[in-house]
């Protein structure tokens, strides 16, 4: 599942993603009809993967898969994220990383005004790990 739609910049320390997949009636998040703001963790995340995959490409490699390990100082402003209007804009901020594992600052907002913000870790799947 891709939410993102389009990265507007981006450098080793950060990256601005859109989208518009919040307003898709049939985005898979979606429970009859509504999409929570929980989920702007979710497009968070894959901004972040996005960012991995790009600085490591960037230098020749391969990002290692990886998963959402942690989501810690969550705030939300909004409680359905299909009201809103305008485009998502989505963007990650690397705070640190070591050995495959990334912290990043994430905020979701849209039209100037912020609907989400956390941090998160993404961890490295292990070569043995089996993710269900």
């Amino acid at each position: 599942m891709c939410l993102l739609e389009g990265v507007n910049a981006w450098g080793p320390d950060a990256i601005a993603c859109v989208s518009w997949t919040h307003r898709d009636p049939a985005n898979p998040l979606r429970r009859q009809g509504r999409l929570a703001a929980l989920y702007a963790f979710e497009y968070g995340a894959q901004a972040a993967a996005v960012h991995g995959a790009l600085c490591a490409q960037a230098i020749g490699q391969i990002a290692p898969a990886g998963y959402l390990a942690a989501l810690r100082d969550a705030c939300w402003f909004i409680t359905d994220l299909a009201t809103v209007t305008a485009p998502l804009e989505i963007v990650a901020r690397l705070l640190g990383g070591e050995a495959g594992r990334c912290i990043y600052a994430v905020q979701i907002s849209a039209a100037g005004q912020t609907l989400a913000k956390a941090r998160i870790t993404i961890a490295p799947q292990l070569k043995n790990e089996v993710c269900a």
